[in-house]
């Protein structure tokens, strides 16, 4: 080891920069999480990587195609937040259901 290093052209910032990506933080529900993680996991990636292919594909499509199927992804008017908590629920129980019966050493 040096007994002095020269730090006079040393930059701050992260060790290793993403070129086109910015770190951010964001608040996300834990269902949402939860089936990144799910994602991710079956297909051999990270849930960020997930999360940013879900909203690349969402955003970035022509929205013209997206208006050709509006019957996918809107709620039924008048849905409760409590409703939606519940579906929610429902939803996460479904797929650790789901998850335990697909498991190798699974069993009926």
């Amino acid at each position: 080891m040096k007994d002095e290093y020269d730090f006079s052209h040393a930059k701050r910032g992260a060790v290793a920069s993403s070129k086109g990506k910015t770190r951010i933080t964001i608040m996300l529900d834990d269902v949402v999480i939860e089936a990144a993680r799910a994602l991710a996991e079956s297909e051999g990636y990270g849930y960020q990587t997930a999360i940013n292919n879900t909203l690349r594909r969402v955003l970035l499509t022509d929205q013209s195609k997206i208006a050709e199927s509006d019957t996918v992804g809107h709620l039924k008017k008048g849905i409760t937040h409590s409703e939606l908590k519940t579906l929610e629920k429902k939803l996460s129980e479904a797929l650790r259901e789901i998850h335990r019966v697909m498991e190798p050493e699974a069993r009926p």
